[in-house]
């Protein structure tokens, strides 16, 4: 186990490395480092006869489908029966030994493997149809990809994406293109006909039944122990009877704070293979397993409003608003509906009471409609243009949208996406400030920004507004006016373009806003990390003669700048940055200004590292703990500036 254990550290370390190396042009270790941990790696494969998926040396290339094919499972997978009472849990085990294990909150996919290779990944689907996702498989970043046992094997599990791969993720997504949990994450990165999207988005995979071998046992869990001597993640799991299951759910429940990974709750199975096959199953659920979901600290409220937000794209999302209840600690008053199927479902109506929650003890959820009144039915029209709104269904999922392409509200958060920080960086246009202007008319699309000087006399006597304020804003628009070409794209909303694909997109056609106006979808299928999604987005959006125009016009006012020849001012030199900061906004800010000049920035003190910022020299932490018994210098903010400014004197340029 320590070997496998070694092995997935190795995949982690070296696929981090070539991620520095080929997408954000950085190097964290040296060339002769790498050699040194691939072939060690290499040892270790050939020892264990297991190989992950997402091991460099598998050399697996990315696929693109065009549809996801549909498998028939031999025998259907069904769901499990639920309970929330520990003592059915005592009294489903009886006299016998159970397996408990976390009930993870993904997509539950079978894996099969054929003479040592993963040959077929099929997703549970209906129960009785799934789809194969066999090429997103192969970039799961902790299964194996080949496996010592060369007979046929078949491994149930559970695809999943961490909380903080979720939130890393959500952050760089435009507000309306947020995932709602890791779960739709999850769900949808799985499926996606382009692999390469999976790739970058951290999906690991945790057997927890072992489903076929030519090996007999008379345990699950020395089915378990065999798949993770082939190289498996397990879901954590326990073996408890029926005077331990108490205090083993209580701890399964205070072990959540550290899991990391989306949960709903536990699992018990019977562990005696020969028990299970012998009890059989209903039409609905196998008699062998239970599901145990955990109590959800309800509370009573009412119903006050429901609000129906329009996104840039159109989309109207419902929000419920109640009077606000107090859940395990934190106060709540507002709750996601998700789409219009929800709400339709609910029966929601204003004034009725309804019982709320918090999902996985996280995400505030309506539970149930005491009163089901049915009363709130969705709008008819928009409440931001009055236009008519439109419900489409897909999939069996209603929503709501705005028919109208040049609503206020798409307007506002187009414009207010096109200002923000990681587009043109417009300091002082706040939404607020924006829908002022839209609602006077001084602003219509990103080029009216360019002229608001005109309205000055008019914005100066508005409220909470006045001459200062128009000052700096326009000061911020001036200097916005230079800006680069990534920004610029991003700045425009184009659907499923965040500002990593505006980076790959304008790198690919040469910086040239002519080359992208003309690219087909077939040329930007082939940039790293596109597929036909977000190459049809792109294509669409050019394709219009109205943005085309707007972008014309837009770009009439601004000077683009060329790409930067790096500075090399810091080349050489490895930074790692702990504790608070007092002179830059975040630690995000202070790595951009090391790397702009050709430093590196790593998580962690090593012997390769050539200063730890830290304001506090005397704190007493890992790293700088780390730092002293290595002999690496700690140097604060300001001494790292002063390092910064004796470099650039001494005049190391490209």
């Amino acid at each position: 186990m320590a070997q496998i254990s070694r092995m997935r550290e190795l995949v982690k370390i070296l696929n981090d490395a070539n991620k520095a190396y080929y997408q954000q042009n950085r190097e964290i270790m040296t060339d002769r480092e790498y050699d040194h941990l691939y072939d060690e790696l290499l040892e270790l494969e050939k020892k264990t006869g297991t190989t992950l998926a997402a091991s460099p040396t598998a050399h697996v290339g990315y696929n693109v489908l065009k549809t996801l094919k549909k498998v028939t499972h031999p025998s259907p997978l069904l769901s499990l029966d639920k309970t929330k009472e520990v003592d059915k849990l005592v009294a489903f085990l009886g006299e016998y030994n159970g397996v408990l294990s976390y009930k993870l909150d993904g997509l539950t996919i079978l894996i099969t493997y054929e003479n040592g290779k993963m040959t077929r990944a099929v997703t549970r689907g209906n129960g009785t149809v799934g789809e194969d996702i066999t090429h997103n498989a192969l970039h799961f970043k902790n299964l194996p990809g080949t496996i010592p046992h060369k007979g046929r094997l078949v491994v149930r599990g559970e695809a999943t994406i961490s909380y903080t791969d979720f939130e890393e993720i959500n952050e760089n997504l435009p507000k309306e293109e947020k995932y709602k949990n890791p779960r739709n994450l999850c769900s949808g990165t799985v499926r996606q006909l382009d692999s390469s999207v999976l790739s970058k988005r951290s999906v690991a995979y945790f057997a927890f039944t072992l489903m076929e071998s030519e090996h007999v046992f008379e345990l699950k869990s020395q089915g378990l122990e065999f798949l993770l001597e082939q190289g498996f993640e397990l879901v954590p799991y326990t073996i408890s009877n029926a005077a331990n299951i108490q205090t083993n759910v209580e701890g399964f429940k205070r072990g959540i704070n550290v899991l990391n990974i989306p949960t709903d709750g536990l699992v018990l199975t019977y562990d005696n293979i020969r028990h299970s096959e012998s009890l059989g199953a209903t039409s609905k659920f196998p008699k062998d397993s239970l599901a145990f979901k955990w109590e959800d600290s309800l509370a009573k409220t009412r119903l006050v409003n429901i609000e129906w937000n329009t996104s840039r794209t159109g989309l109207i999302n419902p929000l419920a608003v109640f009077e606000e209840v107090e859940i395990e600690g934190t106060v709540i008053k507002k709750a996601g509906l998700h789409n219009l199927s929800i709400v339709e479902e609910l029966e929601l109506g204003i004034g009725d009471e309804i019982t709320v929650y918090k999902a996985n003890m996280i995400i505030p959820q309506v539970a149930e409609n005491l009163t089901r009144s049915g009363s709130a039915p969705p709008p008819t029209q928009c409440n931001i243009c009055g236009e008519s709104t439109r419900v489409f269904e897909q999939n069996g999922v209603k929503t709501l949208h705005c028919t109208n392409p040049n609503c206020k509200a798409r307007q506002i958060k187009a414009l207010t996406h096109y200002v923000s920080r990681n587009a043109m960086n417009i300091e002082g246009l706040s939404e607020a400030t924006l829908t002022k202007f839209v609602e006077k008319g001084f602003i219509t699309n990103f080029s009216d920004i360019y002229k608001l000087e005109e309205h000055s006399e008019k914005i100066k006597v508005m409220d909470g507004l006045g001459e200062k304020s128009l000052s700096n804003i326009l000061a911020s628009i001036e200097k916005s006016k230079t800006c680069t070409l990534p920004q610029f794209i991003y700045g425009l909303g184009i659907f499923n373009v965040g500002l990593a694909g505006a980076k790959l997109l304008c790198k690919h056609c040469n910086n040239n806003i002519e080359d992208i106006k003309k690219a087909t979808t077939q040329e930007l299928i082939e940039i790293d990390g596109f597929g036909d999604i977000i190459a049809e987005s792109i294509v669409q959006y050019f394709t219009s003669q109205e943005n085309q125009a707007i972008v014309h016009k837009a770009l009439s006012y601004l000077q683009i700048e060329s790409p930067k020849t790096k500075e090399e001012t810091l080349k050489g030199l490895t930074f790692v940055i702990t504790g608070s900061l007092e002179n830059f906004k975040n630690r995000k800010e202070l790595q951009e200004i090391i790397e702009d000049k050709s430093g590196k920035v790593t998580g962690s003190v090593t012997k390769n590292t050539s200063y730890l910022i830290n304001n506090n020299k005397d704190d007493s932490s890992a790293k700088s703990k780390t730092a002293v018994k290595l002999g690496i210098p700690v140097i604060t903010e300001t001494e790292f500036v002063e390092l910064m400014d004796k470099k650039e004197r001494e005049g190391v340029f490209v």
